[in-house]
């Protein structure tokens, strides 16, 4: 039996970069799938590859900062598959290497509102739905940025401890109701990551240095088997941690 078989898995932002390693994982272990994220055109893209893992798969487009959006996720994948066991709140908007005096009211909305209220969104709206499946399993994302804190990242470091937080809390409260809620804090190529290199070239450099493993991580290779550990049964007693996914980087 596969370690995800008979489990319905809800990824946020998961047309792309670390969303869709974890779902191409998720499905290779059986999950149903929805999928959420702002452009219906990569949603779309992505389904052929997932079912060809066997998975089953359902996409609604959604935007991680709208409340109303996020009831409608977890409604759509309540009525599709019958519940939700599973929750990955992989969305984010951030401004690689902007620096702090630099960001104004709508660069500071749209990251914290894309990271920090989109996963209390997410996990409001899974929660009641989790209790009636007896528990649950919620992954959310903090970021070595948010730890290091390098030059550029001010706001989006901010906003992925203010998760880690949440995350920590939440896992006190609703820990009673079998509800494990996790983070981990990954390094991978994602299509931002991609453009950060292209970009700063030079910091990209530097950064690969401080990478004990010597190369960049991968979001399905790396990232998701992970992610399926957290999501599966194995991980039952783990709950309120944050787990560095980054090739030797934060220890250093």
């Amino acid at each position: 039996m596969k370690r995800l078989e008979g489990k319905v898995a809800i990824i946020t932002g998961g047309g792309q970069g670390v969303g869709l390693g974890i779902a191409m994982a998720f499905a290779d272990e059986g999950a149903s799938l929805v999928i959420s994220g702002r452009t219906p055109e990569k949603l779309q893209a992505i389904v052929p590859d997932l079912e060809a893992r066997g998975a089953k798969v359902a996409i609604h487009p959604a935007d991680a900062r709208s409340r109303a959006d996020a009831d409608k996720l977890v409604a759509f994948t309540v009525g599709t598959f019958g519940g939700v066991d599973i929750l990955v709140n992989n969305a984010q908007t951030t401004f690689p290497g902007m620096l702090l005096s630099d960001y104004d009211d709508e660069h500071i909305a749209a990251t914290v509102e894309s990271g920090l209220y989109g996963s209390v969104y997410h996990m409001q709206a899974v929660r009641q739905h989790m209790v009636a499946r007896g528990g649950g399993s919620i992954i959310n994302f903090g970021s070595r940025q948010g730890i290091v804190a390098p030059e550029g990242y001010s706001i989006y470091g901010a906003t992925k401890e203010a998760i880690r937080g949440l995350s920590r809390v939440a896992a006190r409260e609703w820990g009673p109701d079998g509800i494990r809620i996790n983070v981990i804090n990954p390094s991978a190529m994602s299509p931002a990551a991609e453009k950060w290199l292209a970009d700063f070239p030079e910091e990209a450099a530097k950064n690969l240095l401080e990478v004990s493993l010597r190369r960049w991580g991968d979001s399905y290779k790396d990232i998701g088997p992970v992610a399926v550990f957290l999501a599966s049964d194995e991980s039952h007693y783990v709950s309120g941690q944050t787990i560095n996914v980054d090739g030797g980087m934060v220890m250093l």
